[in-house]
């Protein structure tokens, strides 16, 4: 096995056990030798995991490849820890070649540590020794000399000479405890490098179980106990469209929702307002935690009004200490502020609820603060948690080289940040329309009635930070608040809603049957109703607007042959888009519709029996029904599902803010349903 495939199998063991290191945490590297394809001699490189990726899921394209002769010939040149950021720029001149990922700010640490190989990681036990109070005695305690201790620096190339140091010093030590950070292991071998890191690991872990006290959190506060799961839940979906709110006060924001035992537990604890007011202290954590979390101090049998309103007056606090915490620290050259909301909001007895630019971020950001209770649960077991100071937390989240990181970073997609949900979407055109959506950026809830369905068009977007399913009768209004609330605790609110769900039978009416009507309205008209109502409900609370689309039909303004019922239940959802638009617009929600006509092919009302009524009213074939219906257009061209998505998008991408009552003909020109 080659040097840098070597590496990555290594990188990818520890990275999929998460207590060995957190997500995109932590690096890795390989020191080894090839011929120089210029000079044809032998050649030293460093292969090291490039900034921003992840171990577990780390590929060989993942990594930055130098050449370790120039790396560490930039000791030579180190202008001293003031100006050590301008080693990071040192960097580019020191590759190997074209491509690979771009080097990552702890390079200088695996480079200048004269081991072969070394893992730098963020394992939760390793991080409750170094934020301990009393960290450097305890790791003595706990490894004796096989591991020594290391105070508190910034990343950096001086971190990686006080590394080194330590290696050069004492070649049988197997790593350091990186005060306030994490750990760093090393080995002559990859096999021994991943030995002494799980050494470390797991002997810390020992150390702390056998001798930590049970209750590092302090006694159970009488009325913060968890709710139970149930009540819980129901509780958790009517409070995250107002937390979100809050939360996207600056800039929008996608929820993540976590009620696992850790958190419970840690929010029912006497301790829980002191130690979420020292913060996080690895760098991974309080970057994508923010400095401290927001946390509700109500027990959790509180009156939920009495709960929004307290949330309210702690938000409004909440920004203004972290305009103060960036005004105490911010120098001229600081980057600007990105945000003053909380990224992690605390409710006792109900959970966390997270905050990030899109869900995966949210995610994280969630998973990471468990890491800091995790951290907090050990320190506080042995000694107590002193973390970072505030000055050096804010040195690290208002660093330079992150900005550029962070500036790095692509453009959003138009619909980013948004949160959808489409009714009917388990086929035909809602399925083009959530898979539309989410290709531009979106959350996206899949509803259907076939469970099976909807599952199916969700796995085809992607995972659950893409999309997820929910089983949805939209007749039903206690199915239709329950798929609002999965929606809400899936992403934490709600943006979007088309109203897609829809059935036909085309008969005369004489042969139509009072069921024939109402089942076509129910689905439609009230069916649109009851989402419309339970969305808006909770776009209200959310207060950042939202959209609300309905697929509409040509058949809402035109008088079709044997189509007494759909018709009339068409124009009911084409009327209410006129009614909702100037009832929501002063909450900024807006209100639209899109009117297709003759969509066949992908069709699931077609595919169910419409096709075959209407192929029989106008004397044609079955399967010559979308040509039918394209030669009868002024445009002579076949209407398909992803039109009418295309019409959705081109609603809700961000062109048309001003824009609400309007219906959207997409039938390729018919032109007696013109709107007049």
């Amino acid at each position: 096995m080659s040097v840098p495939a070597e590496l990555v199998a290594r990188s990818n063991a520890l990275g999929a056990d998460p207590r060995n290191t957190n997500y995109a945490g932590g690096n890795t590297s390989a020191k080894g030798e090839v011929l120089d394809p210029v000079t044809g001699k032998p050649t030293e490189l460093l292969w090291v995991k490039g900034s921003g990726g992840d171990l577990g899921t780390l590929t060989e394209s993942g990594l930055a490849v130098l050449r370790l002769d120039r790396l560490r010939a930039l000791a030579d040149v180190y202008p001293g820890v003031e100006r050590e950021d301008e080693m990071v720029a040192a960097f580019d001149y020191c590759l190997h070649g074209k491509g690979g990922a771009a080097p990552s700010i702890d390079t200088a640490m695996h480079g200048l540590v004269g081991a072969a190989h070394v893992d730098h990681l963020h394992p939760d036990s390793g991080i409750a020794l170094a934020t301990a109070a009393d960290g450097e005695a305890l790791t003595k305690e706990c490894f004796g000399d096989r591991v020594a201790w290391v105070d508190w620096r910034r990343p950096g190339f001086q971190l990686g000479l006080d590394i080194a140091a330590v290696h050069a010093a004492d070649p049988r030590k197997i790593g350091v405890i990186l005060g306030g950070h994490g750990i760093t292991a090393w080995g002559a071998t990859s096999e021994e490098c991943r030995r002494n890191s799980l050494e470390i690991i797991r002997t810390a872990e020992k150390f702390l179980a056998e001798r930590g006290k049970a209750e590092p959190f302090g006694a159970i506060v009488p009325g913060f106990e968890p709710l139970p799961e149930a009540e819980r839940h129901a509780r958790a979906a009517a409070l995250a469209p107002g937390i979100r709110g809050l939360a996207s006060t600056d800039l929008r924001q996608v929820g993540h929702y976590t009620d696992s035992d850790a958190v419970l537990d840690f929010l029912a604890r006497e301790k829980l307002a002191p130690l979420a007011a020292l913060g996080t202290s690895c760098p991974d954590h309080f970057l994508r935690t923010k400095v401290r979390p927001l946390v509700l101090e109500l027990p959790a049998t509180a009156p939920l009004d009495d709960v929004v309103e307290r949330l309210k007056e702690l938000h409004g606090a909440y920004r203004a200490d972290y305009r103060a915490y960036y005004e105490r620290h911010a120098t001229p050259d600081s980057p600007p502020l990105r945000g003053a909301d909380p990224a992690i909001v605390l409710v006792p007895g109900v959970g966390m609820f997270s905050y990030g630019k899109d869900k995966q971020t949210a995610r994280v950001a969630g998973e990471f603060y468990v890491n800091a209770i995790n951290v907090m649960r050990g320190a506080e077991s042995v000694s107590s948690y002193a973390p970072i100071t505030e000055s050096e937390k804010f040195r690290i989240e208002y660093w330079a080289l992150e900005e550029a990181k962070l500036r790095r970073m692509p453009e959003p997609k138009p619909l980013a940040g948004r949160i959808a949900l489409v009714t009917g979407a388990g086929s035909g055109i809602g399925k083009a329309i959530a898979e539309r959506l989410a290709a531009e950026g979106a959350c996206v809830s899949i509803a259907d009635l076939d469970a099976e369905a909807a599952a199916r068009v969700a796995t085809g977007i992607g995972g659950t930070d893409q999309a997820v399913a929910v089983t949805a009768d939209v007749t039903d209004a206690a199915a239709v608040q329950s798929a609002v609330d999965a929606t809400v605790l899936a992403f934490g609110g709600i943006d979007l809603v088309v109203n897609n769900a829809g059935l036909s039978i085309s008969k005369p009416l004489l042969e139509t049957t009072e069921r024939d009507w109402d089942l076509q309205h129910d689905v439609m008209a009230k069916g649109s109703f009851l989402v419309s109502r339970a969305a808006a409900r909770a776009m209200v609370t959310q207060g950042i607007g939202g959209d609300i689309v309905y697929i509409s039909s040509k058949n809402s303004v035109f008088a079709g042959p044997n189509n007494v019922a759909y018709g009339a239940a068409k124009a009911d959802q084409a009327h209410q888009v006129r009614l909702l638009a100037a009832e929501l617009g002063g909450h900024g929600i807006r209100v639209n519709g899109v009117n297709p006509d003759g969509v066949v092919r992908g069709s699931g009302i077609f595919a169910g029996g419409w096709g075959a009524q209407r192929a029989a009213v106008y004397g044609v074939p079955e399967e010559d029904l979308g040509a039918f219906y394209a030669q009868r257009t002024i445009l002579k061209r076949e209407v398909l599902p992803e039109h009418v998505a295309a019409a959705v998008f081109a609603l809700t991408g961000g062109d048309l803010t001003h824009t609400t009552g309007l219906h959207v003909p997409v039938d390729a020109g018919v032109a007696a349903a013109f709107l007049r």
